[in-house]
């Protein structure tokens, strides 16, 4: 038979996956083993052919399966210094964790448990005696479901791969549901830009009535050139004027005022005023 001592040395003190002793970070599966978070994050790295199959991590496919959890030291544990030598006796009962609202000792005497939300441990009895829809330490709420009791019996085992299988499920569907909806409206999109809309449409019908209102307005400018009776001639007419007034106008201006600038013909210098290339100044005089 098995010596329970050592099942509860082995269980509650060294990693289910690595079997070396329990160091921070601490995490815990949905099954409620306890694992050193760096040899987790190892097994999930390795993906050679040769990797041996794990029954302790089997269920651990991502590092969101594992929940790190948030546990309260025991002051009374004086560590692993008093027997380096061998002279002293090494206290198996006393745990390096307890529960921060009883007290208790985590060395699997008696049933923990952590929350999945927050990752808070706790022993059973504080719950049950202090019974609260929120985390004790932390105060974030929670349900029956988000409670995993910590190296629990078989009964406890099947249970939480019930609600592991049930969490899974929804997950998935849930996704799914997701991608249909994601889907559903990509194609809404796009058949709304390949249709054209009634805006479209009449935008359309206007640009016809435009340019067939553009032919018919050619057609009267060309008929009033050859006969001015027609309206649409006049208004050319009056364009044209209003287009050749300024130029009658700066035609009718005065010498004076056309003497400002350079154009007019006292700005320009003769051939004796002008400079010789052999000169050195601008002006030759």
């Amino acid at each position: 038979q098995v010596d329970k001592n050592a099942e509860l040395v082995a269980r509650w003190y060294y990693c289910a996956l690595s079997q070396e002793k329990l160091c921070r970070p601490i995490v815990a599966c949905e099954l409620g083993r306890l694992y050193n978070k760096d040899a987790i994050i190892e097994f999930l790295l390795d993906k050679s052919a040769d990797k041996t199959p794990m029954e302790a991590a089997s269920h651990i496919k991502s590092i969101k399966n594992v929940t790190e959890l948030n546990l309260a030291d025991n002051p009374a544990w004086s560590g692993d210094k008093e027997s380096i030598k061998g002279d002293k006796y090494d206290d198996i009962q006393s745990a390096r964790f307890i529960c921060p609202v009883v007290g208790l000792e985590m060395n699997g005497r008696h049933r923990f448990c952590f929350l999945r939300n927050c990752g808070c441990v706790f022993s059973e009895r504080a719950l049950k005696e202090i019974k609260s829809e929120v985390c004790h330490k932390c105060g974030v709420p929670f349900q029956e479901e988000d409670v995993i009791i910590l190296n629990g019996n078989k009964e406890d085992v099947e249970v939480l791969k019930k609600r592991m299988e049930d969490r899974r499920l929804k997950s998935k569907l849930g996704k799914k549901s997701k991608k249909c909806k994601s889907a559903e409206s990509a194609s809404q999109q796009d058949t709304a830009e390949d249709s054209p809309g009634p805006s479209k449409a009449k935008n359309g019908k206007d640009s016809v009535s435009s340019s067939s209102g553009e032919k018919r307005q050619i057609i009267f400018t060309k008929s009033s050139d050859n006969g001015n009776s027609s309206v649409p001639g006049k208004v050319n007419k009056a364009a044209s004027a209003t287009t050749k007034r300024p130029i009658a106008d700066s035609e009718e201006k005065s010498e004076a005022y056309k003497s400002i600038f350079t154009s007019h013909s006292s700005a320009k210098r003769s051939k004796e005023e002008c400079s010789n290339w052999i000169t050195h100044t601008a002006y030759y005089f």
